[in-house]
C-alpha cells in the first residue's frame, strides 16, 4: 500500500535516489501554462530535471527550461506567456459583462468563446498572426497556401528567450518529437542525435492547417501529436535505461463524463485524441519491466554453461533491474472552458492554468512515495494524486 503520510512541505530535502529525473511534456496550446506553473514547483524543491521531453506547446516549454540557467527558468516561461497573453484591452462591454449579475459559469463562457475568437481573428502574440490572403485563394506551391497562419513570430520569440547553445551544450538531455509530412515518420529530435535550433522546435508544434510544415534539413515536419502526443515512450524505452522519476504533465485528461450535447462531444473527442493514452503507455512498460525482472532473475539462476548459450546471451540484452516512478500531472479543465480551451490565451485563463500546475504539483510531492525508489516486483511505481492522492 503506498504511504499516505505527508510531509510538512513539498521542497526536496536531497536529490530523490534515481539516476535521472525526467520531465515529460504533452501538447495542448494554451493549456500549456500549467506545465510552466507545474515546472515551478519542481524548480522550488530543487528537483531539477537531468531531460525535459515535450510534444507541441511541450515542446516550447522544454526548449525555455532547457535553453536557460536554472535561475533563469521561471522568468523566461513567465515572458513567453505574459507575451501570449497581450490581447488588447477587452472592449468596455465585456467589462460590463463581467461586473453584470449574469451565472459565472455562462459568463466564463461567453469570455472563453471571445477570447478563441480574437485568437482566431488576430493571432497570438509572439507565436502566429494570420496571413493577409487566407490558403483557399493563394496560389499552390509555398506555406501561405497549406496554413492559415504565419509563425515568424515564434522564431523570433525562441530566438531571444532560449539560448539554443545551451541546449546543445548543456548537461540536460533535450528532446523533441515531429512527423516528416511526406513519409508519415515519426521521429525525435534529440541533442543525442542533433543539433537542436528554433526550427526542431517550431516543427513540433505546427500542427497543421493553422502552422505551416517546418523545413528541417531539407525535410518538412509537421507537429508530432498527429501521431502521439507525449514523448513518455521514447524516455522510458530510452537508449539507455537509468533508474528514472518521470514526472508526465499531461495537458488533456484521458477520463471524463459523457457528453450531452455536441459541444461537448467535440471537447470529448479532443481530450481523448490528445491525451495520446498516457496511461495505456504507462501500463505496458509495467508489463515490459515484468518480463525483464523475470528474464534478469532467470539468468540469475542459470548455471555458468547455460549462460554462454547464444539465446542466453539474446536475453541478457532484454534483462533488467532498473525502476521507475512514474508521476502523472493531469490538468483537469472546467466545464465553461470547452472546446477552444487549447487556443484560448486570455490572461485570465493562463493564470488559473498556471497555478492549477503548481498547486497539482505541490500536492503531489508533499507525498513522501512520490520520490522514494519503489519496491514492487517490476521496479514501477506510478501516481497522479488525483486518484492516488490523501488528503
Amino acid at each position: 500500500m503506498p504511504d499516505t503520510a505527508l510531509l510538512k512541505t513539498h521542497r526536496a530535502s536531497a536529490r530523490p535516489p534515481f539516476q535521472r529525473i525526467a520531465l515529460v511534456l504533452q501538447g495542448g496550446g494554451a493549456l500549456g501554462s500549467y506545465q510552466a506553473g507545474a515546472y515551478e514547483a519542481l524548480a522550488e524543491a530543487d528537483l531539477h530535471p537531468d531531460w525535459v521531453a515535450g510534444m507541441s506547446i511541450g515542446a516550447i516549454n522544454a526548449a525555455l527550461i532547457a535553453g536557460n540557467r536554472p535561475e533563469d527558468r521561471i522568468t523566461r516561461l513567465r515572458s513567453f506567456w505574459d507575451e501570449v497573453t497581450g490581447a488588447p484591452q477587452p472592449p468596455g462591454w465585456v467589462e460590463r459583462l463581467m461586473s453584470s449579475g449574469m451565472d459565472g459559469e455562462i459568463q466564463r463562457t461567453l469570455l472563453n468563446h471571445l477570447s478563441a475568437v480574437t485568437a482566431t481573428m488576430a493571432g497570438v502574440s509572439g507565436m502566429c498572426a494570420p496571413r493577409p490572403i487566407p490558403p483557399w485563394a493563394s496560389l499552390p506551391g509555398g506555406a501561405w497556401a497549406t496554413s492559415f497562419y504565419d509563425t515568424t513570430p515564434l522564431r523570433r520569440t525562441l530566438e531571444r528567450l532560449v539560448d539554443f547553445d545551451r541546449i546543445n551544450a548543456g548537461p540536460m538531455r533535450f528532446s523533441v518529437g515531429a512527423v516528416n509530412v511526406e513519409t508519415g515518420n515519426f521521429v525525435y529530435f534529440d541533442t543525442r542525435t542533433h543539433t537542436i535550433g528554433p526550427e526542431h522546435v517550431m516543427a513540433s508544434a505546427a500542427l497543421p492547417p493553422g502552422f505551416p510544415a517546418v523545413e528541417v534539413e531539407g525535410e518538412f515536419y509537421w507537429d508530432g501529436g498527429l501521431v502521439s502526443n507525449t514523448p513518455l515512450q521514447w524516455v522510458l524505452e530510452g537508449d539507455v535505461h537509468e533508474d528514472t522519476l518521470t514526472f508526465q504533465v499531461d495537458l488533456w485528461n484521458a477520463r471524463g463524463d459523457l457528453p450531452t450535447d455536441l459541444a461537448e462531444a467535440v471537447t470529448r473527442q479532443k481530450e481523448i485524441q490528445y491525451s495520446s493514452r498516457t496511461r495505456a503507455v504507462t501500463d505496458e512498460f509495467r508489463r515490459k519491466q515484468r518480463l525483464r525482472y523475470a528474464i534478469a532473475a532467470l539468468l540469475d539462476d542459470l548455471p555458468a554453461p547455460a549462460r554462454d548459450l547464444p539465446a542466453a546471451h539474446r536475453l541478457a540484452a532484454e534483462a533488467d533491474h532498473k525502476v521507475f516512478n512514474i508521476i502523472h500531472l493531469i490538468y483537469h479543465a472546467k466545464h465553461h472552458q470547452g472546446s477552444t480551451k487549447d487556443f484560448e490565451f486570455s490572461r485570465l485563463n493562463i493564470g488559473e492554468h498556471w497555478a492549477a500546475g503548481y498547486q497539482d504539483t505541490v500536492r503531489t510531492l508533499r507525498h513522501p512515495e512520490v520520490i522514494r525508489r519503489p519496491d514492487s516486483l517490476d521496479g514501477v511505481f506510478t501516481f497522479d494524486v488525483a486518484v492516488d492522492g490523501r488528503e
